[in-house]
């Protein structure tokens, strides 16, 4: 063989080499471990079931709960000034 075909025979293995899936068996478990996490977050799987009215806030409270909260970020104090002290020298 000369050297262009040995380029091009070199060239079309890389090629299907590139096809091949190096995981499977990663991709079969693919996002296993964030279902899990989140699952070991919930408090009470079975909430959704439940029809009741859930205790708490009642609206009223709840909403100005939510108010407060949006308008502590509209009236944000600005930060303190920075003392530089021979910094980019």
């Amino acid at each position: 063989m000369r050297i262009p075909e040995c380029l091009a025979l070199a060239a079309a293995c890389a090629l299907l080499a590139a096809c091949a899936s190096p995981s499977p068996n990663y991709d079969a478990r693919f996002g296993e471990a964030v279902h899990r996490n989140v699952q070991a977050q919930v408090l009470q799987p079975e909430a959704s079931q439940d029809p009741g009215v859930p205790l708490g806030l009642d609206g009223g409270a709840a909403r100005d709960a939510v108010q407060r909260y949006r308008e502590s970020f509209r009236n944000v104090a600005p930060p303190p000034p920075v003392i530089q002290i021979g910094v980019g020298r």
